[in-house]
């Protein structure tokens, strides 16, 4: 379980330069519900009225989990209170994929979720968010998941808390599944040739270009 669930002053640090860029980065893995309480707009309406309770219950966790309209950031939030309250989910589910990749210049992070939703932080700090899924997008993201299930089957979830970003020369590939962190990692060289992550790894490399390539045609548009 996410041990920073319940900080009470969580400090939104990160590789960025910028704060506002460091909070972002950090709400990608929605494992920690203060930084969401912090910032979320007022009052709060359904679910993160139930997600930023003190306490909610098990039977309104579950409503979220179960909901399909809900996006998959606010139900990750549920399954880590539910985990945090002793309780394993049925059923295990690939929710979210995040590549960070350590480059000279800065940490290239990609964010995929099973909504169709994703986000990409350039290593200067620039970033890509997709809310608005197309056919082209559905089918990357698609791809990339039915790679990375693969992965995640044959390796187990991380119990500590989730680790400072990668160094440079350093790939982590993290798998958010309704019962916890999956992840691997690696210098970027090796699990780009690695029999294991390279079909992820190339699925993500699309993905990445595809939403930048979106969001330049949107700039000259503009």
């Amino acid at each position: 379980m996410p041990a920073n669930f319940f900080e009470s002053t969580p400090q939104p640090s990160g590789p960025y330069p910028d704060d506002s860029i460091n909070l972002v980065y950090q709400m990608l893995f929605a494992d920690n519900a203060e930084l969401y309480r912090n910032h979320a707009t007022q009052p709060l309406g359904y679910p993160f009225d139930i997600l930023l309770s003190n306490s909610p219950s098990n039977a309104d966790l579950q409503r979220i989990v179960d909901d399909n309209a809900v996006e998959t950031r606010a139900k990750l939030l549920a399954y880590n209170w539910l985990l945090t309250n002793g309780h394993r989910p049925e059923k295990k589910q690939l929710l979210a994929v995040i590549v960070e990749v350590g480059l000279d210049g800065g940490l290239d992070t990609l964010a995929a979720y099973s909504d169709g939703t994703a986000r990409y932080i350039n290593y200067t700090g620039s970033m890509v968010v997709w809310e608005s899924p197309n056919e082209t997008s559905n089918q990357l993201i698609a791809d990339l998941f039915s790679k990375s299930v693969a992965i995640v089957s044959q390796i187990g979830p991380w119990d500590d808390a989730r680790r400072p970003h990668p160094a440079k020369g350093t790939l982590r590939l993290s798998f958010l599944v309704s019962d916890g962190l999956y992840f691997g990692e690696g210098p970027v060289n090796v699990l780009f040739n690695d029999a294991m992550a390279q079909p992820a790894l190339t699925s993500a490399t699309a993905l990445m270009q595809y939403l930048t390539q979106m969001a330049a045609a949107k700039g000259k548009d503009s």
